[in-house]
């Protein structure tokens, strides 16, 4: 079993890093919040105050954190992981973008410091069950090395090398959620305006070429229920999907829905808030759409 650390220990990380300490493994856990920290450490976890102290507890380091800036301040900066005496191998398990991971990679690089960015998907559920679908890039002899740990959060894919191919695929895969999203909102919205049960509408989209990821496990879980709980921040879904465009713009990508999927959600954000969970969107929809959204 190994030394590992967790920094940020959010409702994912919390539980990714949970998963290691149900594994065996000896877990130090750093995190802004004292009481996610208190949470793990009554599980076994040893407490540190700073990312660096974290890097001179183990030799591979998982992140998960909430932006880019966070990622490369919490590695990079004063208190950093760079700055840390046993570290070998820092694994971001956040959704950065590929420039922040080629920085991250190249300033560890420095320092003997292997990196690999391995984003997730499948949600708070696929972190506690260990279903997450991890997305790695970076040194090919890291990635091996650690392989055994990292298939404890999920499956994995290893998408190449080159630091940030991770990061890309990622920002790639939650863009087309949100698309998902955005265009189930307004053809949901369009047959309760014209009188359609929304259940029964979800049964034949999911029988019917129109299934789509939202369909399929959204709207059943969070959207017919009212709840808007499934569990991916609205303001966390409008920063990836702006780093997914900004990305695609300086490659030279256009990406005319992706502009719009964009909108929605800085709409979203604006009009409830940078807490509430990204479903809501079909809300906003059905208040355009002169529907009462706030009818169950």
């Amino acid at each position: 079993m190994a030394d590992i650390g967790f920094i940020g220990l959010g409702r994912m990380g919390s539980r990714m890093g949970g998963r290691l300490i149900d594994a065996g493994h000896t877990l130090t856990v750093c995190d802004v919040s004292e009481a996610a920290v208190g949470e793990l450490v009554k599980r076994g976890a040893k407490r540190a105050k700073t990312a660096a102290e974290v890097a001179n507890a183990a030799e591979l380091v998982f992140a998960s954190l909430p932006s880019p800036n966070v990622v490369h301040d919490t590695v990079l900066g004063a208190n950093g992981v760079i700055n840390g005496t046993k570290v070998k191998t820092f694994v971001d398990l956040s959704t950065t973008g590929p420039r922040v991971a080629t920085i991250v990679h190249d300033a560890l690089a420095k320092k003997g410091i292997a990196s690999l960015d391995a984003p997730v998907s499948g949600g708070i559920k696929g972190a506690a069950e260990g279903t997450l679908a991890v997305m790695v890039s970076g040194p090919r002899a890291a990635y091996d090395k650690y392989e055994s740990v990292l298939k404890i959060f999920g499956k994995l894919f290893f998408m190449g090398d080159k630091p940030g191919l991770g990061q890309t695929m990622k920002l790639a895969n939650n863009l087309i959620a949100a698309a998902a999203i955005a265009i189930t909102s307004e053809g949901m919205a369009m047959g309760m305006k014209a009188g359609i049960d929304p259940k029964l509408m979800i049964d034949v989209l999911n029988v019917s070429s129109g299934m789509n990821t939202a369909t399929r496990d959204k709207w059943p879980r969070s959207v017919l229920p009212r709840t808007f709980n499934f569990g991916f921040a609205t303001a966390l879904s409008f920063k990836d999907a702006r780093l997914c465009l900004d990305e695609a713009e300086a490659m030279g990508v256009p990406m005319v829905v992706g502009t719009a999927v964009r909108q929605m959600l800085s709409i979203t954000n604006n009009v409830y808030g940078p807490d509430s969970d990204f479903t809501i969107m079909a809300k906003l929809v059905e208040s355009w759409a002169g529907l009462d959204p706030d009818k169950k």
